[in-house]
């Protein structure tokens, strides 16, 4: 995971009796912790049994940056602190570094370098999103529940009630700072968190590149009950809804009119091409990208390809 902090790496095989934790102390220091004093952060209270996980951040082996930090980890050891905080039934929550804690367990590693600090749950939780929302390789699901923890943490700092939604016009002031805070509109940190009220097999979809963006900000304001009649008639159809298709669907739903057999006509309609486009089969681009990449992904990096080729003429052209 990404850090805040940096330190000079300890040489291997130095241990000095002096970096081993003690009691925790108020001050901030940097200690060597075996890795297993260390544990994944165990969640917001205020999102415990809503959130699925405690966090929104998930680590993947098999994830391109991850096999990096894993191979830089067995080269170097860890060389940049991870940021824990003293957990009172015993070890240490992590709150920033649970992947370089997880490549020192698959490098074989025994120990690694740590920040303890004592930390509230607030405290905690901004560390934890803030350190992690601008990697590239966050999934849409994984930014939407950060969103939403950082907006839980606002909310009970400034005293709001727990029944106001991110939506209500009385939250604009605070979603656009956090927003700003966060590099973001806060338009769209309430579109992402809006996609936390999406069946989690929709979500999925949604990460999978399955179910775009803006397709998944419509269905995300139906009810569960009748995102579940829109699974079905996905089902039924072999088809995922375009824009127009989610927006009528949701134009039904807040019209009372969203049954199974309208939602099954809706996505069983042929979609209008709205551009000319050139379509490639997953199959067929799969050999050149990592078995974790996401089909989102795989179009992320072609376009960034593209770019660079498209660059180059350029620069060919000058000369």
């Amino acid at each position: 995971m990404s850090d805040t902090t940096t330190a000079t790496p300890k040489k291997r095989g130095r241990k000095p009796a002096q970096d081993k934790p003690s009691a925790p102390e108020r001050e901030e220091r940097v200690v060597w912790l075996p890795l297993g004093e260390l544990h994944p952060f165990k969640g917001y209270p205020a999102l415990r049994g809503i959130m699925p996980g405690n966090q929104p951040y998930h680590v993947r082996d098999d994830d391109p940056s991850m096999l990096q930090i894993t191979a830089t980890v067995k080269e170097r050891g860890v060389r940049q602190p991870g940021l824990a905080r003293p957990d009172p039934e015993g070890g240490y929550e992590i709150i920033a570094g649970e992947r370089r804690h997880r490549a020192s367990e698959l490098a074989g590693l025994k120990d690694m370098p740590v920040i303890i600090r004592e930390m509230s749950d607030e405290e905690a939780v901004t560390e934890l999103v803030d350190s992690n929302i601008q990697r590239e390789d966050v999934l849409p699901s994984e930014r939407a529940w950060a969103y939403r923890m950082r907006l839980e943490v606002e909310k009970r700092q400034a005293g709001r009630p727990q029944k106001n939604s991110p939506q209500n016009a009385a939250n604009f002031r605070s979603d656009d700072e956090i927003g700003k805070s966060l590099g973001i509109s806060g338009d769209t940190l309430r579109r992402y968190v809006s996609l936390t009220e999406l069946l989690p097999e929709l979500l999925q979809m949604v990460d999978d590149g399955k179910i775009g963006l803006s397709p998944a900000y419509q269905l995300a304001a139906l009810p569960k009950d009748e995102q579940a009649l829109v699974l079905d008639a996905m089902a039924y159809s072999q088809n995922t809804p375009s824009v127009s298709q989610a927006q009528r669907l949701k134009k039904a739903s807040q019209e009372g009119t969203l049954t199974p057999e309208a939602a099954r006509a809706v996505m069983s309609e042929e979609k209008g091409a709205e551009t000319d486009k050139v379509t490639f089969s997953t199959d067929k681009l799969r050999k050149y990208f990592p078995k974790s990449y996401t089909p989102q992904r795989m179009e992320q990096t072609i376009i960034k390809l593209l770019e660079a080729w498209m660059k180059k003429r350029q620069r060919g052209q000058e000369r």
